[in-house]
């Protein structure tokens, strides 16, 4: 006969909440700080936000990484799922629209976003997981827009990141000065979208460039940063 586990004491009990309540902690201080500041700030700043050690920090998330994929897996299943309302709007151009007005807002209420979608996290399945539905989903709204003859014929998927990098330039000029500004330009974007205002267009990156692109801008982001910071 297979015998009973042992009961749980009350302090066991009490370590396991402890340490549930340290790891929210952890994450909430961490969403806070890379929408402030990027992704690139000292975990020691994070664990100062969170009131835990860095010991404490580190025993739950070993790696930089883990730690931007537990603090944005809430926005990355945002983000899938802005493309499935987007797709099951009736209207495809509409759910174009939409879906570029969601996500450049998303971008514009934390400045990590962007530079998380750069990056892989092997470890996070299910992130990963959200993260290729989306692109997916994605690439049938474009279609879908095109076949209903309102979105321009030679749009392609690689332009999305290009008007997110150019939202990323205004969001840093503009700052608390004209924190609106944005609007405006996503305003523009999609208006320049719309296929009866097509007009020909030189010809777009291939993938490759503009995934090399996004990493160079983000790596520009951290070299500034570190240069205020000394």
């Amino acid at each position: 006969m297979t015998p009973s586990p042992a009961p749980r004491t009350s302090r066991e009990a009490g370590l396991r909440v402890d340490a549930e309540r340290n790891r929210q902690r952890i994450v909430t201080a961490a969403r806070e700080v890379f929408a402030e500041s990027g992704l690139e700030v000292p975990i020691e700043d994070i664990a100062k936000r969170a009131g835990v050690g860095v010991g404490t920090l580190y025993r739950r998330y070993p790696t930089r990484g883990e730690l931007i994929a537990a603090a944005f897996e809430d926005k990355m299943t945002a983000y899938a799922e802005a493309t499935r309302q987007a797709l099951a709007e009736p209207d495809p151009w509409q759910g174009f629209c939409g879906y570029v007005e969601k996500i450049c807002a998303m971008q514009a209420g934390d400045r990590g976003f962007t530079t998380v979608l750069t990056m892989t996290f092997p470890m996070a399945k299910r992130f990963e997981a959200d993260r290729d539905q989306a692109f997916a989903d994605f690439k049938v709204l474009v279609e879908r827009a095109k076949a209903a003859g309102k979105l321009r014929a030679d749009f392609v998927t690689e332009d999305m990141p290009m008007f997110l990098m150019a939202n990323a330039g205004v969001l840093t000029a503009t700052g608390d000065a004209a924190p609106d500004t944005w609007r405006r330009l996503v305003g523009y974007l999609i208006q320049a979208c719309a296929a009866q205002a097509a007009q020909p267009l030189p010809d777009p990156p291939a993938p490759r460039q503009l995934y090399k692109a996004m990493l160079r801008a983000t790596w520009q982001q951290r070299e500034r940063r570190a240069r205020k910071e000394k």
